[in-house]
């Protein structure tokens, strides 16, 4: 479903499972850093605000969004992480390279994701403008990094 017809931060979490034993890892792009802090503080705050122990999240920094497939497994690898999720930005410019990083990134991370049988969540905003990608950090559309957090619960409780 389009960003535009659903707000990111608007669910319904009468069938979230108890997370408080759960192991969270963040793997956040440093690439369009004020915004993936955004994403990650909107992920972690999720995560809390439906029982996660602070002690029980990791995040962890990658230099791009290209590199989360490759975080993800070096968190996804560990049999005590339950989940991890997966924050990045790309925002199309001048160039086609958006396509091989979206396209790389989305590959990847269902990759890691059936090689380790658990939750590796994309949370990936991609966009045309920076002011598309602001509405989808808290803005107009909402959080990202709260949709994202989301999955990773529902698909704990699957």
């Amino acid at each position: 479903m389009a960003t535009s017809l659903q707000n990111l931060s608007e669910y319904d979490a009468s069938t979230f499972i108890d997370i408080s034993e759960k192991r969270f890892g963040l793997v956040v792009a440093d690439w369009n850093r004020e915004i993936t802090d955004v994403l990650s503080a909107g992920a972690y705050d999720t995560l809390i605000k439906h029982g996660a122990n602070a002690e029980n999240i990791y995040r962890n920094t990658v230099p791009g969004s290209f590199e989360l497939t490759l975080g993800a497994q070096f968190l996804a690898q560990h049999d005590e992480m339950d989940a991890v999720i997966c924050l990045g930005v790309v925002i199309q410019g001048e160039t086609k390279h958006d396509d091989y990083i979206c396209h790389a990134v989305a590959q990847g991370i269902t990759q890691v994701g059936l090689k380790f049988n658990k939750p590796v969540i994309f949370g990936l905003v991609t966009t045309n403008t920076l002011e598309q990608a602001w509405d989808r950090a808290g803005g107009k559309h909402g959080n990202k990094g709260v949709e994202a957090a989301v999955a990773a619960i529902q698909m704990l409780g699957f």
